[in-house]
């Protein structure tokens, strides 16, 4: 078998990726040759309470639950875990101290195609690039970076539910089709050709942030996979060309009244748990 790649991540550490991508980067922190975790309150966005306002002007008040369960406690847990200096499992510590536990360098990523990122693959050199829920677009000058691409893992059964709540408009369509693929990433948001993709039925009653949790997980299994792939055959396999469908955004007023009049949950009691047990074990 060949050496396995060296690997770049680049993941906005939030309540879906989280305890799958600690677990990632510590089985396979000898290959990791740098994380890079996106700045979510960077000025090029806004800043936070720009983004909160924008949020509520498209989507309303129902939506915040779900950024509070999904972002907001999640940060918070996350400075908390880190201040007390936390020696827990991997899946309970937040990225940044596990990085530096495991000896892996870690950055904070303002503009994934910046000066500061082009320094750090000139510094580490590479091979592939993984994008793990990130929320910054990759140029082609920055795929360019490292010689074997680039894989992200998104959590739908692309083409289907492109964007940033693949499970939210999974549920609000109604035909339970949930998923996870692992994609050659491209300048088009989730259009690259598919690698792996699993079906993964889901019980009734699921909310939209549960969903992301267990599809980032099988997501990891599916990555862990392809990487394996790649390894042997020294190369990342051309994969599946599939159809760009029509861009799924983050919902609108419309579509969350929709869902509340169906009982559909966005988030539920065990979320709220699960975002404040991020410190604590499994």
């Amino acid at each position: 078998m060949r050496a396995a790649p060296q690997l770049a991540i680049f993941a906005l550490e939030a309540l879906p990726n989280a305890r799958a991508l600690r677990r990632f980067i510590a089985d396979n922190s000898e290959t990791i040759a740098f994380v890079g975790l996106s700045h979510a309150e960077r000025p090029s966005a806004g800043g936070l309470v720009a983004q909160v306002r924008r949020h509520l002007a498209r989507s309303g008040p129902r939506f915040l639950p779900y950024l509070a369960v999904n972002f907001g406690l999640p940060d918070l847990v996350n400075g908390a875990a880190s201040a007390l200096r936390r020696n827990g499992s991997p899946e309970a510590t937040p990225l940044a101290p596990l990085c530096r536990r495991l000896g892996i360098p870690v950055l904070t990523v303002d503009d994934v195609n910046g000066p500061e990122v082009a320094e750090a693959f000139a510094k580490y050199a590479p091979d592939l690039i993984v994008s793990f829920h990130f929320d910054q677009i990759f140029s082609q000058g920055t795929l360019d970076r490292a010689p074997l691409g680039g894989l992200n893992v998104h959590p739908s059964l692309l083409p289907r539910h492109r964007g940033p709540t693949p499970t939210l408009h999974a549920l609000a369509d109604g035909d339970r089709a949930f998923g996870v693929t692992v994609h050659r990433l491209a300048v088009a948001i989730d259009a690259g050709a598919v690698l792996a993709q699993a079906a993964v039925p889901l019980p009734p009653g699921t909310s939209a942030t549960r969903a992301a949790i267990l599809l980032h997980e099988r997501g990891r299994e599916l990555l862990e996979t392809v990487i394996a792939e790649i390894a042997e055959r020294g190369a990342v396999p051309n994969g599946e060309g599939v159809p760009v469908l029509p861009y799924r955004g983050f919902p609108d007023r419309a579509l969350l009244a929709r869902m509340h009049r169906a009982g559909l949950l966005l988030v539920d009691r065990g979320d709220w748990r699960a975002a404040l047990g991020l410190a604590s074990g499994p």
